[in-house]
């Protein structure tokens, strides 16, 4: 962290700059602050001359939307996206994101404070950052957002911070033309063949950041720079300093065989079973980092925002040149270790750009290797652009206080938590924008042939602020890249080959134009290697990710613990459908979905959809009406569909069934056993007033809502009974959930929204448990069971078990007399959910996601264990297989599988949700219905069959 300097913008929206956090390659990260409610802020801003740049705003902004899809665990979620900080008129509108500040260092800082990470640490690392990329990959994406300066180390685990190549970037600058060069600090050996990106080469990386933060160093670094490609291609990674336990799985993870690579899932739970936050419970950071990142804590927290121009400009200091270091103190940290950092390069430092117009040499690419072992090695000149100045002495330091370090008179001054990390090596790859394409859109290259060169030339390249390459020693040296009389790019360059990269959306085509964009990168060749890649569809790009050649597909890899199983199928429901309603399953074969406008049948089997109705739009959960006909209750009528083409079989209208009671509103149904359901309903009569006695005024007649309770048979598609009850809240029908159905009476309990007021007053905090004959719908008793509140969850049994939260607590009591006969304790701060019963068992879910299992007749606790979702929310909801054998446990991020009888953890699983990047962000939590050995995990439309046990 370091002091805002004389040109960075103090307003963000509604956030004011206090700091700088750390600059990348094309992007500045601010610590911000909200003055009026405090909230601080991790604001990312692009550099304005890059955010000039079409491609550039373009893929800023799908990145930025990736990061909310992905909010939640180790993604920081988003606060606010900014349209309009301060910035010159003239200028390009600015584009900025914030989320939220957690205390955290980057971890090639880290590294240069503390050394290489032990094995725990490493081992919560990699679980982290594998926890996101599986809600990645499982949307058939890539994230291609790993780097040292990326992924950021706090008290309670790891973050990330980039969500595409942009975030991860070496170096990015904008050229003249409109072009965008970008160089890739991480290279793969399908990317050296020319190959597609995969999923698995974001493993490949995840292996060299492990293999990093192992040991301080990177596995690819013997050698000269122009065998680069050619070590990483053919050479064994050199892993002899990675803790032995680890070795193996990050060797897996570097095979040169993406197939052969292990997938993100399978990496997560052989380095965390439990789950990375399971794992760093009670701390995970050594002490110096943990007193770093309280050190910054606290100097965040004490940040003033600085004075708007402080300063007259007699008063202002000179500008500090390019050339001069920055001297830093750094007293406030501990020394580290001497070779765990070198002092920074000074032509890897800013330097003002020259005019666009003005005439300039090609940038040279070629650099030398760093030494192994040597923490950071000053560049050679020829690979800085020609016009930068050479670099210089360092000055000697000046005296704090006097203002002439760089940083804004009226300012906080910063001590560092240490020496800056080692900074990269030249990054090996180069993306250029060219604004013209020679072949037609959709023309392939003939077999074999060479990759076409740019259809214009690269004009000139007038210098522009490089800046240090950032985020920590790269995995591996750069490799040279062919300059031809113009340089890497120019003309009689290195040939061009086309790299979709993740595509960002593109703005509306003029129908007059026939020029396309596509992102290309320069070969970086030796001996005919072309650097490549095909193309994989982004997060949120909505694309599909096609295969470039005809090998075939690997073999299914066994499924290991903690990794969820195939899906039998994955089936989306149509985005030019209404969002669905309820989803449920009927007799194992069909999952009927009904929606605002029609209900639909998905074959268990395939995932198919059979058929589509529109009669059952904005019908309840569907239900099996005997073995031949879907039940779906709608808001006007009762309808018996045809499980094999969806056609209506019968039809009861209300009107006709309940013709006594005009205008009959059907709330929702309350529950069902075999053929019988339950539901309550509500219509409005008139009463007349009173004849008036003589001489008075006759009175207003009155619309009174009355409400009853009702059992139907929808087998014989006839009412059984009903009773009237009290009606609810307006508009008046009141909600009621079966608790239970046992032979001589349902006990049903009153949704506490529905309630109305004066019942709500007389209930005094408690709620009720009703019960009604089930011969006749009499209704029996009302009961209230200690501290059970109204909202409380409750359960019960055919035994005359009823169960409730009470507090924290889980309480077990007599139905019939209200004796109390058990009591679970809970997790302090938190409250239970619904149980579920199975046998002997009940099954016990928490908002603390605390799942577990206790004895139905004594209260004793079975087993008790985390789904290991971070913080708390709602409890998951709970859902047994079809055999009861594996208890299904869903909630807002996550599903988590348990083996029933003992409580250990199979698997989780998480999906981000609808990957079209102009789409909603999706927040829905995760629903789970068991079909036999099947349970369909759906979130939102997306729908998955996982085979359980």
């Amino acid at each position: 962290m370091e002091a805002l300097r004389q040109d960075d913008p103090r307003r963000f929206g509604r956030f004011t700059a206090l700091a700088r956090f750390h600059e990348g390659a094309s992007a500045v990260r601010y610590v911000a602050r909200d003055t009026a409610s405090g909230e601080v802020a991790l604001i990312t801003a692009a550099r304005p001359e890059l955010a000039a740049v079409p491609a550039y705003r373009r893929r800023f902004q799908a990145e930025a939307r990736t990061a909310e899809r992905l909010a939640g665990g180790w993604v920081a979620p988003p606060l606010d996206t900014g349209e309009e900080p301060e910035a010159p008129a003239d200028g390009p509108e600015p584009l900025w994101t914030a989320a939220g500040y957690v205390p955290a260092l980057p971890l090639a800082e880290a590294i240069g404070i503390a050394g290489p990470l032990d094995e725990r640490a490493l081992r919560i690392l990699g679980a982290g950052i594998a926890e996101i990329l599986s809600r990645v990959h499982a949307a058939g994406a890539v994230l291609q957002g790993l780097a040292p300066g990326t992924v950021l180390l706090a008290s309670d685990g790891p973050r990330l911070t980039a969500f595409g190549p942009l975030g991860a970037a070496a170096s990015a600058e904008a050229r003249p033309g409109g072009q965008l060069s970008v160089r890739l600090g991480y290279l793969t050996p399908e990317q050296i063949e020319g190959k597609e990106v995969s999923a698995a080469s974001d493993l490949f990386v995840l292996g060299l950041l492990l293999a990093y933060a192992a040991t301080g160093t990177t596995p690819f670094t013997e050698g000269p720079a122009e065998e680069a490609a050619r070590r990483i291609a053919g050479d064994e990674p050199e892993l002899d300093a990675v803790p032995e336990a680890l070795r193996e799985l990050i060797t897996n993870c570097l095979a040169k065989d993406p197939a052969a690579r292990p997938t993100a899932g399978t990496v997560a739970a052989e380095l965390a079973l439990e789950g990375a936050a399971g794992l760093a419970r009670g701390g995970w950071l050594p002490e110096r980092l943990a007193a770093a990142v309280a050190d910054q804590e606290a100097r965040v927290l004490a940040l003033e925002a600085p004075e708007e121009n402080p300063e007259t400009p007699e008063e202002a200091p000179a500008p500090v040149s390019a050339e001069a270091p920055e001297p830093v103190e750094d007293t406030a940290a501990p020394e580290p270790a001497e070779d765990t950092a070198a002092p920074q390069p000074e032509d890897a430092r800013p330097v003002d750009a020259a005019p666009l117009d003005a005439p300039a040499p090609p940038v040279e690419t070629s650099v030398a290797p760093a030494p192994a072992g040597s923490p950071a090695t000053a560049e050679p000149a020829d690979a800085r652009p020609v016009d930068a100045p050479a670099p210089q002495e360092p000055t000697a330091p000046v005296a704090a206080g006097d203002g002439d370090i760089g940083e804004d008179r009226g300012t906080t001054r910063f001590l560092n938590t240490g020496p800056r990390p080692p900074q990269s090596d030249r990054p090996t790859t180069q993306l250029s924008l060219p604004h013209e394409l020679v072949a037609p859109p959709g023309a392939a290259p003939a077999p074999g042939a060479q990759p076409i060169p740019p259809a214009l030339p690269v004009a000139p390249v007038a210098p522009q602020r490089p800046g240090p390459t950032h985020g920590g020693p790269a995995p591996y040296p750069a490799a040279a890249l062919p300059a031809g009389p113009a340089g890497s790019g120019g003309p009689g360059g290195g040939p061009m080959v086309s790299l979709p990269l993740p595509p960002a959306p593109a703005p509306v085509p003029d129908p007059a134009a026939s020029r396309r964009t596509l992102l290309t990168i320069a070969a970086a060749a030796v001996g005919g290697l072309i650097v490549g890649g095909g193309s994989v569809a982004a997060l949120g790009s909505g694309d599909t990710a096609v295969a470039t050649d005809d090998k075939p597909a690997p073999k299914p890899r066994r499924t290991l613990p903690g990794q969820p199983p195939e899906p039998r199928w994955i089936y989306p429901h149509p985005a030019s459908e209404s969002s669905p309603l309820t989803t449920a399953v009927w007799r194992d074969k069909l999952l009927v979905v009904t929606s605002e406008s029609q209900a639909s049948a998905v074959d268990l089997r395939t995932g198919k959809r059979l058929w589509q109705r529109a009669d059952g739009a904005k019908g309840q959960a569907a239900l099996a009406a005997g073995a031949d006909l879907v039940f779906v209750a709608s808001p006007s009528e009762f309808l018996w569909l045809s499980p094999k083409n969806g056609k209506v079989v019968h039809r009861v209208r209300y009107t006709d069934a309940f013709g006594d009671l005009p205008g009959l509103a059907v709330g929702p149904l309350a529950g069902n056993s075999g053929p019988v359901i339950w539901f309550t309903g509500s219509h409005t009569v008139t009463v007349k007033a009173p004849k008036p006695k003589k001489g008075k005024k006759k009175g207003k007649d009155k619309e009174v809502v009355q409400a009853h309770f009702f059992a139907y048979d929808i087998v014989q598609r006839k009412e059984l009974w009903r009773t009237p009850v009290t009606a609810g809240r307006a508009p008046g029908t009141p909600a009621y959930r079966v608790v239970v159905d046992r032979s001589a009476d349902v006990l049903v309990r009153q949704d506490a929204a529905s309630l109305t007021a004066a019942e709500v007053k007389a209930a005094k905090g408690k709620g009720s448990i009703r019960s009604f004959d089930q011969k006749t719908g009499k209704l029996l008793w009302t009961k209230q069971y200690a501290a059970v509140s109204p909202e409380a969850a409750t359960g019960g049994d055919e035994d005359g078990t009823l169960y409730a939260a009470v507090g924290k607590d889980l309480q077990a009591f007599e139905t019939d007399t209200t004796k109390p006969l058990w009591r679970v304790e809970g997790s302090d701060g938190s409250v239970f959910g619904t149980p579920l019963v199975a046998g002997p068992l009940i099954h016990t879910t928490e908002r603390s996601q605390l799942v577990g299992a206790v004895e139905r007749e004594s209260g004793r606790l079975v087993w008790r264990r985390s789904t290991e979702v971070p913080g708390t929310g709602n409890a998951p909801s709970l859902t047994l297989s079809g055999s009861e054998k594996t208890l299904i446990a869903a909630d807002a991020v996550q599903v988590t599988a348990f083996s029933a009888a003992d409580g250990e953890r199979l698997w989780k699983f998480q999906d981000i949700g609808s990957a079209d990047p102009k789409g909603a962000t999706v927040s829905a939590s995760y629903r789970a219905l068991a079909a036999g050995e099947t349970v369909v995990v759906q979130r939102d439309r997306a729908f998955y069959a996982f085979p359980v046990a």
